[in-house]
């Protein structure tokens, strides 16, 4: 596995350079990386500012999330959500979500998070609202599935945020070298790049987040 990274020194100063966290999110940030195996697929930080910044920017009406994990991500997105507005989130892991629901409540957006358990591939064809903004970062074998699954259900000028797009460096990776989540995502980005419906742009922000803006 290779690697993706800048100088020690930079991520730091990117930091301090940024919004601090919500006490909220950071009590969440704690606690997850003291409790929670994985807890290394949590937003944090950095990334969680980007995504709030892209949702206060887009200020959407309904969001999509796919992969709950404790519910950092899904308390920055929500930060940008129109008066009324709501998110979908889903996840498989059902022991996580009282934690996350524990932290929604207390960040005051109890009434505007709805969880789902479950898989995501059974659960958004149920889903009835058109989608302003949807964040991808579930199982990484199916996110070529779930753009196809979620694309007709985003409003027209409406954004995907794709994360792990870099699966940490092993994209760039012959492909017999990758390993099966990087392949899945290599599979993703191309079939991204050759899809008409939509513009993109690639960023090296952590793992690899891709903006996506359906035409």
């Amino acid at each position: 596995m290779t690697k993706i990274s800048l100088p020690d020194t930079v991520g730091p100063y990117c930091a301090e350079y940024t919004t601090p966290e919500m006490p909220v999110l950071a009590a969440l940030n704690r606690e997850t990386n003291m409790k929670v195996h994985g807890a290394v697929m949590i937003s944090g930080h950095m990334q969680g500012m980007f995504l709030q910044m892209m949702s206060q920017a887009i200020r959407p009406k309904y969001i999509l999330e796919l992969g709950t994990f404790t519910g950092y991500s899904a308390i920055c997105l929500a930060q940008g959500l129109q008066p009324g507005g709501l998110l979908h989130t889903i996840d498989v892991d059902e022991e996580l979500e009282d934690m996350a629901v524990r932290y929604f409540e207390e960040a005051g957006l109890k009434d505007k998070i709805v969880t789902h358990i479950g898989k995501a591939a059974e659960i958004i064809p149920a889903l009835k609202e058109t989608f302003d903004l949807v964040f991808i970062d579930a199982d990484k074998n199916n996110y070529d599935l779930y753009f196809d699954l979620v694309i007709d259900k985003l409003s027209q000028g409406g954004f995907i945020l794709a994360d792990n797009v870099l699966y940490e460096g092993d994209v760039l990776l012959p492909a017999e070298q990758q390993s099966k989540n990087a392949r899945a995502m290599q599979r993703f980005n191309d079939k991204i790049r050759a899809d008409d419906r939509v513009e993109q742009i690639m960023l090296p922000l952590r793992d690899g987040m891709m903006i996506i803006r359906k035409k």
